[in-house]
Order: structure tokens, then sequence, then C-alpha cells
């Protein structure tokens, strides 16, 4: 497996263990609001870009979407090591980046001005970055670049796609909310949906309902958040995960409740909206990051401020 051409350790961060911890990669514009940037990248060229870069180094780049999942993540490292300072299971959060190390300096800086716990800077060179996810070990990818994210599923690491947004910053406890069907869940029943109809996908459900579904895209990394959350009682957890799914309670719901439990994932709260829009109580439930297949229900999301990922 090559290295990536550099990677910048930050020794202001205790290193953590990537065979324990919950390694999340993050790219720049995933972290940072760099359209500006970008369009200058896309507009005049490599070279006025970095130019651009290197001389506002000094300047930290406004927050992106996932910022605030960033900070509550951190909270939750916090939380984890004041009930067991010697505990390895933590989130660790690497910024993945196609810019130079000449050009990351920015980026690098932005990262300590904020107080955001990243414990290394993979700067990459190579068209494809997502080929060193596995090395690091990654459980979950976010960036804002569509081709990166299909890459990095298909190499079987979960992958959403960040939309660039003004993102209001929940509080803590960290807020995770998931779809099911095609994030959480295998797309089997979707399938079903689009040949037979709804009806069509109801037969199948019942006639499947003892049948745990198949692992969807963001299983495994739902499983680890839910892995940490244990380490709590429910009361005093700093995590909170919810299942915002379009399914019906009544007709579809059984299945994929039974599938959590054979799972052994553990879902806070759990919501079958029927068809009906998620904005309003995704608006209410205030996450720090929404995973959704549908990009209708990424932009009813977005409509009410909330930060989304899309995963395709």
């Amino acid at each position: 497996m090559a290295e990536p051409e550099s990677t910048v350790i930050n020794t202001d961060v205790k290193q953590k263990d990537p065979s324990e911890a919950l390694v999340i990669a993050v790219t720049t514009r995933a972290i940072f609001n760099l359209e500006e940037e970008h369009k200058l990248y896309l507009e005049k060229g490599k070279e006025e870009y970095v130019r651009h870069q290197q001389a506002n180094q000094d300047k930290p780049l406004p927050p992106g979407t996932a910022f605030a999942f960033i900070q509550a993540a951190q909270y939750v490292n916090k939380k984890i090591l004041e009930s067991n300072p010697a505990e390895k299971d933590l989130f660790d959060i690497l910024v993945l980046s196609n810019n130079s190390p000449e050009s990351g300096v920015r980026i690098i800086n932005s990262t300590k001005h904020y107080g955001l716990e990243i414990s290394k800077f993979c700067f990459v060179s190579d068209e494809d970055s997502t080929q060193y996810l596995k090395s690091h070990r990654v459980k979950l990818f976010l960036s804002a670049d569509r081709t990166d994210v299909c890459n990095a599923l298909q190499r079987g690491v979960s992958a959403a796609l960040v939309f660039q947004q003004e993102v209001q910053a929940p509080s803590t406890p960290l807020r995770v909310v998931f779809d099911g069907d095609a994030v959480l869940f295998s797309d089997e029943t979707d399938q079903v949906f689009r040949e037979q109809g709804l009806e069509g996908a109801v037969q199948y459900e019942r006639a499947m309902e003892a049948v745990p579904m198949g692992e969807g895209p963001l299983k495994a990394f739902a499983m680890h958040l839910g892995k940490m959350r244990k380490k709590f009682s429910q009361e005093k957890s700093p995590i909170r995960t919810y299942l915002v799914t379009a399914r019906s309670g009544r007709d579809m719901g059984i299945r994929a409740l039974k599938t959590l439990r054979e799972w052994g994932l553990a879902i806070d709260e759990a919501f079958f909206m029927d068809g009906a829009p998620k904005g309003p109580i995704l608006a209410q439930i205030q996450p720090h990051i929404f995973f959704d297949d549908g990009l209708h229900n990424i932009q009813g999301a977005r409509d009410m401020g909330v930060p989304s990922a899309w995963v395709p």
C-alpha cells in the first residue's frame, strides 16, 4: 500500500490507536467552507489557488458542514476519557486533502485556530485519494466530492457526500440521524418498491418479517457508534442516535426494529414517517449530521439548516 505523499502528524494531539479507535476521515471542503477557494481553483487553476492559500495562510477558514460534527465527536472523547482515562475506543479524526503541503498550511492553521483535535493531515497528490482510507483504518469518510464518495463506498468504507451549507452548531451531545433503507439497511425493499409499488413492498416486508435485513453502507459506522454509546447509561450518554425512515410503523416498522435488535444496535429514538417530509422532525432533533440516500430528503433537511450527508 503506497503511503500518501505527505502525512503531517499533529503533535499537539495525543495520537490514537487506529485498531481500537473510530477513525473518521474528512476532506477539507467537508470541514471548512472552501467554496470561494474551490471556485478559484476551477476557474484559475492550481497555481493561483496555491498562491491564494499561501497569501491567506494565517486567515482561518469559515466552518463547513461537518465542522459541528467534528466538535461534537471531540466532546464525546472528553466524556469517555473523564470516565476512563485509559480508554482507547475514541474518535480519531484525520484530514484527507488533495492540497499540497504548501497550500495545506492554511488548513492546519485553521484547525488549530478552532481547537479541532485532528490527529493527522494527509496531503495526497493522487487523483483518487480514497485508496489510502483502508491503510488508515477509516470507518467513515466525509467528502464534498461525489467521485471520492463513490470510490470509498466501492472500497467498502462507509462514506457520504457532504453538501456545503450554513450550519448552526447544535449543542452537545453528539446527535446522529440515520435513514433506514440503503443507509443502515440494504436497499432490498427499495428495489421491491420500485418494481412492485408500495403494496408489493408491504407484502414483501410481511413475508420477510422474521428475516433480518442486509447491511447498508453505514452499518459498520453505526455499530461502532453503538459500541461507544454502551459505555454510558442512557441518561448520561454523550451520543444519541436516531432512525428517521420513510417506512410506515404499522406495515414496515417491525422488520426494521427486529433487524436492529438482531444486530444488537440500540437506537435512542425511531421515527417511521410513512412518506411524510423528514425536515420538521429533523429540525426538532437538531442533529450534528443526517445521513440519507434520498436527495429530496437531503434538500428538505438542508432547508431546515440541518447538516446533511448523502449516501449515493
